[in-house]
């Protein structure tokens, strides 16, 4: 399975533009009454799905979900697991976690456990489908650049679940879900799709790219296996060492990253209550965590000069007004200033960095939900299986 990219056009097209098709694609019938689209963000933590109807702009079902699958154990006692299920996704699979073995579908944006991914693509059509009879097409986000290995991935997961997909780069879903249509045609509206870079932070990956109303190519993105999950490791060997044998777990240090992540200078003293062998403890964090995402910023920055680079003369200086952050990544204080600041230090004329807001986690799925609805027949992959 391929997704093939558009070259680079002399101007800017319509945002509604799509990949066209890099192989020939069976016949399939115009969608029918009973299809039901949905748009994807397939995270590495966090899951975000979108349906409608075709034809229509409204939204059906909007669900986050943690990208997680709990395999229930051995002998676990009846009506311990409600309905004695056998397997239990998000947010009750992680209630239960005395209970379950979890197992975590990707890393690092792709799919890391092909069984369990498809258990967490068969939930994520529950939810959008509870009847299960509709025919669902589904537009997926996957990383910038994501390898042909990695869409392959995708497409067996997916395959007898839905009925066709298209694979999108997760930054365009995000400058297509963050774009305001009613407002569009208004005069003064900065339209992020038409020349914008989208930084995308993520569990797994930090994408970078040039949305500038065409679909992107390969040159126009990148990808970075550095993002939220990297942080996590960082802080949690920092806390390691500074207060060893702490027994804290990796998922308690991710809740304390997401409750006081930061960028920029020391925010020393940053006292974190925790509960150590049943007492509780206070913890001096700052160092941890700011050295820690102040990595990610070491790690995006030359990414993002170097897009910045590649835009044409004509495009540059407005692009530099428009630099959006998004994902998770975005709920960092201070992430935002820190870049805005470092490229003025650089020169860069007069840049403009800011976080996409509040709706971070729902933009990809939000976009992705977008472009189903203005693809065309001939552009969906089929699915046989």
């Amino acid at each position: 399975m391929t997704t093939a990219t558009l070259e680079k056009p002399s101007s800017a097209v319509s945002a509604q533009t799509l990949p066209a098709p890099s192989q020939p694609q069976a016949r399939t019938s115009p969608a029918r009454a009973t299809s039901l689209l949905i748009g994807l963000d397939l995270g590495t933590n966090k899951s975000c799905v979108l349906a409608g109807l075709p034809g229509s702009t409204d939204i059906t079902v909007s669900k986050v979900v943690p990208s997680v699958v709990g395999y229930v154990k051995d002998g676990i006692v009846d009506g311990i697991i409600t309905g004695n299920a056998k397997v239990l996704f998000g947010e009750e699979a992680l209630r239960q976690m005395l209970h379950v073995e979890i197992a975590t579908p990707l890393a690092e944006g792709v799919i890391a456990r092909p069984e369990a991914a498809r258990d967490f693509m068969q939930h994520i059509r529950q939810l959008a489908d509870p009847s299960g009879r509709a025919e669902i097409r589904a537009v997926v986000g996957v990383p910038a650049n994501a390898g042909e290995q990695a869409r392959e991935a995708i497409r067996r997961s997916a395959t007898g679940i839905f009925s066709h997909i298209l694979l999108i780069p997760e930054p365009f879903l995000a400058a297509l879900g963050y774009r305001d249509d009613s407002r569009v045609k208004q005069s003064g509206y900065v339209d992020p799709v038409v020349n914008s870079l989208f930084i995308d932070i993520g569990g797994g990956t930090s994408d970078l790219c040039l949305v500038q109303g065409y679909f992107p190519t390969r040159d126009d993105q990148i990808s970075i296996a550095f993002a939220g999950d990297a942080i996590d490791e960082l802080i949690f060997d920092g806390l390691n060492r500074t207060y060893p044998n702490n027994g804290l777990s990796l998922t308690t240090v991710r809740e304390i990253k997401e409750a006081n992540a930061y960028v920029g200078p020391s925010r020393k003293p940053l006292d974190v209550k925790v509960v150590i062998g049943g007492k509780s403890r206070t913890l001096e964090l700052g160092d941890a965590i700011g050295n820690a995402c102040n990595t990610l910023i070491d790690r995006i920055y030359p990414a993002l000069t170097t897009l910045i680079t590649t835009a044409s003369s004509d495009s540059v200086v407005t692009l530099l007004q428009n630099i959006i952050i998004t994902g998770g990544g975005s709920q960092i204080r201070g992430i935002d200033t820190v870049l805005q600041k470092r490229l003025t230090d650089d020169g860069f004329e007069s840049p403009k960095v800011r976080l996409a807001g509040q709706d971070f986690q729902r933009y990809v799925a939000i976009g992705a939900l977008k472009a189903a609805r203005a693809a065309r027949e001939n552009q969906w992959q089929v699915l046989l299986g």
